[in-house]
């Protein structure tokens, strides 16, 4: 008898099966009592009805808790009602482990602080085990997209030894007998890597010692970062669009079923189709004036401007040319007007705020030099990224996407810790 997974049942119908899995909840109806089993990889219903099961299943009702293990053997059968679309018609159940005592997580309702204590068996609940799997068609999606379009992997360091813009947001370690910092971004480093392979990404985790509590903000979290030579600021904001229509469209194709476990409405994601509007800082700073926001023409925009700004369109809207004073010292100017940088956030539909940053950066070594200089920043730490500017410089152009802002959009979800699965806030180190 072959040892199934519940995602795989269509293939079996009609047959003897076996899973192995945990036990999501019981009910019985009379002479019929149901179980549902999960196993990892979706939930299925089994069927225990008297004279079908064995006397020892049939009598099982009673002595089964949520989230014993235990393998059970059936028949697949066809049942449009249930989860998934197939039901099993339970023969014999086997118990390989009883929970050592009631389960912390029942249905009830549950505040979040003792949810996020005990996130390790959170994990397991219906809602939370549909994000993950979006979170990792997602994760599947954007290393598919730039595996298949020439890029190459080029692992950034996490341990830096240069604080890039300050250290007000950075966290120090220490290291041997000097200071590192846990990386803010690989981004310095696929440049390097740009000017070798001519296109690259990195993908892992990233620190923000920002002291923020807001909904949109982590201090651990992932992204990826790709980096083009030969790529100016239109042509970024293509790869960027490209791929985001890329994730979409996978995560619309691979995981319906999470989405509407998650009562997502799947006609706001359908929409998200190329080409996403395009307007520059002032022509976002006019659509804040017309709506009477309160807001400083020249500052960063918050949580409140994207909102207002992304519900005038139905798609991500990329605000691009920002003022050079709020933006890096690394981000390339415009050649028309020295006070602009060549940056583009993509800002997400239904208030979920920049999901990706970028820009074309510096490629001038001087310019570079100067930069560094008017920020206050040593010289000596940049002496390689400088390197990068004296052998071969050329126009070259990236961005970052964060997956957690990303998946809570794809998934309509309202807090950003939902979307990792470990999460770590200002407040947060365990589990």
């Amino acid at each position: 008898m072959d040892t199934v997974t519940i995602q795989s049942l269509s293939a079996y119908e009609g047959q003897d099966v076996q899973l192995k899995g945990w036990v999501y909840n019981t009910r019985s109806i009379g002479k019929i009592w149901f179980m549902i089993l999960r196993d990892g990889t979706g939930l299925l219903q089994g069927v225990v009805v008297k004279g079908e099961a064995t006397d020892e299943t049939f009598a099982m009702e009673q002595e089964l808790n949520q989230e014993d293990a235990v393998i059970i053997t059936g028949r697949v059968r066809k049942e449009s009602r249930s989860v998934g679309g197939y039901e099993l018609g339970i023969r014999e159940i086997r118990v390989v482990s009883h929970v050592a005592e009631e389960y912390p997580i029942s249905p009830k309702e549950h505040g979040t602080d003792f949810l996020m204590t005990n996130r390790h068996l959170w994990l397991r609940s219906k809602r939370q085990h549909a994000i993950m799997r979006v979170r990792h068609q997602t994760v599947k999606a954007i290393r598919d997209f730039f595996d298949g379009h020439g890029f190459t992997l080029i692992d950034s360091p996490i341990f830096t030894g240069n604080a890039v813009e300050g250290t007000t947001t950075l966290f120090a370690v220490d290291y041997f007998e000097r200071s590192a910092y846990l990386t803010q971004s690989g981004q310095l480093y696929q440049e390097a890597g740009a000017a070798a392979f001519g296109k690259t990404y990195c993908f892992g985790p990233t620190f923000r010692a920002e002291k923020s509590k807001t909904r949109r903000h982590l201090t651990e979290f992932w992204m990826v970062e790709p980096e083009m030579a030969y790529c100016d600021l239109d042509e970024n904001m293509d790869w960027a669009e490209k791929l985001v229509c890329f994730i979409v469209k996978r995560v619309l194709e691979n995981s319906k079923t999470e989405l509407e476990i998650l009562e997502r409405d799947l006609s706001l994601l359908e929409r998200v189709v190329a080409p996403f509007p395009r307007i520059t800082y002032d022509e976002a700073v006019k659509i804040l004036a017309d709506k009477g926001a309160d807001f400083e023409c020249g500052s960063d925009f918050g949580a409140v401007d994207e909102t207002i700004i992304s519900a005038q369109f139905n798609q991500p809207v990329m605000i691009h040319r920002w003022p050079e004073r709020i933006k890096a010292f690394y981000m390339k100017r415009d050649e028309h007007n020295e006070e602009l940088a060549l940056g583009v956030d993509m800002i997400a539909p239904e208030g979920y705020g920049e999901i990706v940053g970028g820009g074309q950066r510096e490629d001038d070594l001087d310019i570079l030099m100067n930069r560094i200089r008017h920020h206050d920043l040593p010289m000596k730490p940049f002496k390689w990224y400088l390197d990068l500017r004296k052998y071969g410089s050329v126009p070259h152009s990236g961005f970052g996407l964060g997956l957690e802002r990303t998946v809570a959009w794809l998934c309509g979800t309202k807090h950003i810790r939902e979307t990792i699965p470990f999460p770590r806030t200002m407040s947060r180190l365990e589990p």
